[in-house]
Protein backbone atom coordinates (compact mmCIF):
# COMPACT_ATOMS: atom_id res chain seq x y z
CA UNK A 1 0.00 0.00 0.00
CA UNK A 2 1.62 3.73 -0.96
CA UNK A 3 0.72 6.61 1.46
CA UNK A 4 -0.69 8.41 -1.34
CA UNK A 5 -3.76 5.79 -1.64
CA UNK A 6 -4.33 6.12 2.23
CA UNK A 7 -4.58 9.79 1.86
CA UNK A 8 -6.58 9.29 -0.79
CA UNK A 9 -9.40 6.21 0.54
CA UNK A 10 -9.72 9.05 4.03
CA UNK A 11 -10.46 11.84 2.11
CA UNK A 12 -12.84 10.03 0.08
CA UNK A 13 -14.67 8.25 3.09
CA UNK A 14 -15.17 11.64 4.65
CA UNK A 15 -15.72 14.18 1.29
CA UNK A 16 -19.42 14.01 2.48
CA UNK A 17 -19.33 13.35 6.13
CA UNK A 18 -21.58 15.77 7.72
CA UNK A 19 -19.51 17.86 10.31
CA UNK A 20 -22.32 20.83 11.08
CA UNK A 21 -22.45 20.15 14.38
CA UNK A 22 -18.83 20.79 15.28
CA UNK A 23 -18.88 24.43 15.50
CA UNK A 24 -14.98 25.06 16.33
CA UNK A 25 -12.02 24.34 14.15
CA UNK A 26 -10.25 21.39 14.66
CA UNK A 27 -6.76 20.16 13.20
CA UNK A 28 -6.03 16.63 13.63
CA UNK A 29 -2.45 15.08 12.46
CA UNK A 30 -2.27 11.81 11.52
CA UNK A 31 1.15 10.17 11.42
CA UNK A 32 1.52 6.98 9.65
CA UNK A 33 3.74 4.16 11.15
CA UNK A 34 5.37 1.70 8.56
CA UNK A 35 4.20 0.49 5.19
CA UNK A 36 2.80 3.83 3.60
CA UNK A 37 4.28 5.83 6.33
CA UNK A 38 3.44 9.25 6.25
CA UNK A 39 1.78 12.34 7.42
CA UNK A 40 -1.48 14.04 6.66
CA UNK A 41 -4.01 15.95 8.33
CA UNK A 42 -7.72 16.21 9.14
CA UNK A 43 -9.28 19.62 9.84
CA UNK A 44 -12.61 20.36 10.53
CA UNK A 45 -13.18 24.39 9.59
CA UNK A 46 -16.49 26.31 9.57
CA UNK A 47 -18.29 22.51 9.80
CA UNK A 48 -16.67 21.13 6.62
CA UNK A 49 -13.94 18.57 6.71
CA UNK A 50 -10.59 18.70 4.28
CA UNK A 51 -7.86 16.05 4.33
CA UNK A 52 -4.40 16.96 2.74
CA UNK A 53 -1.05 15.21 3.11
CA UNK A 54 1.19 17.87 5.01
CA UNK A 55 2.19 18.25 8.30
CA UNK A 56 -0.02 20.31 10.73
CA UNK A 57 2.03 21.90 13.44
CA UNK A 58 -0.55 23.54 14.92
CA UNK A 59 -2.41 20.53 15.86
CA UNK A 60 -4.60 20.12 18.46
CA UNK A 61 -4.52 16.32 18.30
CA UNK A 62 -1.97 13.58 16.98
CA UNK A 63 -2.73 10.22 15.91
CA UNK A 64 -0.26 7.47 15.21
CA UNK A 65 -1.32 4.12 13.42
CA UNK A 66 -0.75 2.24 10.69
CA UNK A 67 -1.77 2.22 7.12
CA UNK A 68 -3.61 -1.11 7.35
CA UNK A 69 -5.83 0.54 10.39
CA UNK A 70 -6.74 3.89 8.73
CA UNK A 71 -7.70 1.23 5.37
CA UNK A 72 -9.59 -1.17 7.98
CA UNK A 73 -11.84 2.16 9.68
CA UNK A 74 -12.15 3.67 5.62
CA UNK A 75 -13.62 -0.09 4.96
CA UNK A 76 -16.03 0.51 8.10
CA UNK A 77 -14.57 -2.65 9.46
CA UNK A 78 -14.73 -1.19 13.03
CA UNK A 79 -15.35 2.07 14.72
CA UNK A 80 -12.66 5.03 15.32
CA UNK A 81 -14.07 4.50 19.00
CA UNK A 82 -13.57 1.28 19.00
CA UNK A 83 -9.77 1.69 17.41
CA UNK A 84 -8.35 4.06 20.18
CA UNK A 85 -9.89 1.88 22.73
CA UNK A 86 -8.15 -1.32 21.54
CA UNK A 87 -5.07 0.61 21.15
CA UNK A 88 -4.62 0.36 17.42
CA UNK A 89 -4.68 4.43 17.27
CA UNK A 90 -2.36 5.69 19.67
CA UNK A 91 -3.85 9.51 20.48
CA UNK A 92 -2.13 12.44 21.92
CA UNK A 93 -3.84 16.12 22.69
CA UNK A 94 -6.98 17.79 23.36
CA UNK A 95 -9.30 14.74 24.51
CA UNK A 96 -12.35 17.57 24.29
CA UNK A 97 -11.80 18.12 20.85
CA UNK A 98 -11.75 14.44 19.82
CA UNK A 99 -14.87 13.72 21.95
CA UNK A 100 -16.29 16.48 20.06
CA UNK A 101 -15.57 14.66 16.55
CA UNK A 102 -16.33 11.56 17.34
CA UNK A 103 -19.72 12.29 18.43
CA UNK A 104 -20.75 14.63 15.86
CA UNK A 105 -19.06 13.90 12.68
CA UNK A 106 -21.47 11.48 10.56
CA UNK A 107 -20.04 9.57 8.07
CA UNK A 108 -22.60 8.89 5.31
Amino acid sequence: MKYEDIVYAVRKTFENADARAVFEHVAIQVNIEGEGEGIFYFEVAERHICVEPYDYYDRDILMITTGQVLLELCDKKYSMRRAIEEGKIRVMGDERKLRLCLENIKVP
